[in-house]
């Protein structure tokens, strides 16, 4: 399984900005998805994990009524819509594949995919 997460950028404080993950390679759509980020001098946190077909989701206290994990399964891509962006969700954001959505929340990935950095300006 590959991920190419892109969509990271540069946004204000109160902004929105979504994040997209691509997935591809084999049997992909039998996995649970799954976001995580990392700021600096911290370590990786687990923000979002959803199944494709939408059955479980599952969102760090952090960030929940904030941000919203998506997917479409024709465009074979998660989302991770932020809004209401705080300067403490600058991070690099990664997504990531586990076998379930439990496994994704205790970090026991699979794949994941190259980082993209999020910062939100005060």
């Amino acid at each position: 399984v590959q991920l190419q997460a892109s969509g990271g950028g540069l946004v204000q404080a109160r902004g929105s900005l979504r994040l997209s993950c691509a997935a591809s390679g084999r049997a992909y759509s039998t996995y649970a998805m799954g976001w995580f980020r990392q700021a600096p001098g911290k370590e990786r946190e687990f923000v979002a994990a959803r199944t494709w077909s939408g059955g479980t989701t599952y969102y760090a206290d952090s960030v929940k009524g904030r941000f919203t994990i998506s997917t479409d399964n024709a465009k074979n891509t998660v989302y991770l819509q932020m809004n209401s962006l705080k300067p403490e969700d600058t991070a690099v954001y990664y997504c990531a594949a586990g076998r379930s959505v439990n496994t994704i929340m205790t970090e026991r990935v699979d794949y994941w995919g190259q980082g993209t950095l999020v910062t939100v300006s005060s």
